[in-house]
């Protein structure tokens, strides 16, 4: 093969090359404007929105994944790489699910306690503080005494 021959074949892969970046750049973009879309429009319907920018992340990624990391290009071993990986994020949430899923624990923290009785105390009226019916009673019979 000649030079000039190889260099045609060269410029022909570059250029289908350059094509496809371009076309999976074109497309991010398209992805993007669509996620943006979907969050400026304010869908009424969460578990809609929910899917759209599931499924807009999904084919961002898919495209990264399969163009510009090569792995469309790839043999089959890469699914003998990426069988652990799989696998362990498919038991992830059964890991969790005793500490996070079923509300092992329950919440004891003592500031709860204090809002609530801070509530209870405004709905009777007093301040949280218990000075009578308004924080400024104690400082005006305060005041009156010295009067």
């Amino acid at each position: 093969m000649s030079d000039h021959a190889h260099d045609a074949t060269h410029d022909h892969e570059y250029h289908s090359h350059g094509k496809l970046y371009f076309s999976i750049f074109l497309a991010l973009c398209v992805f993007t404007l669509i996620s943006i879309a979907a969050d400026l429009v304010h869908i009424p319907n969460r578990a809609l929105l929910i899917g759209i920018v599931f499924a807009v992340a999904v084919s961002k990624a898919l495209c990264v994944l399969l163009i510009f990391m090569h792995l469309k290009f790839e043999r089959a071993w890469k699914y003998l790489l990426l069988a652990p990986t799989f696998i362990l994020a498919a038991t992830i949430p059964f890991a969790l699910t005793p500490d996070i899923g079923t509300h092992y624990y329950v919440p004891t923290a003592p500031q709860i306690r204090e809002y609530e009785a801070q509530e209870a105390a405004k709905a009777a009226g007093g301040d949280i503080h218990g000075h009578g019916d308004s924080p400024d009673a104690g400082h005006k019979a305060e005041a009156e005494k010295h009067h």
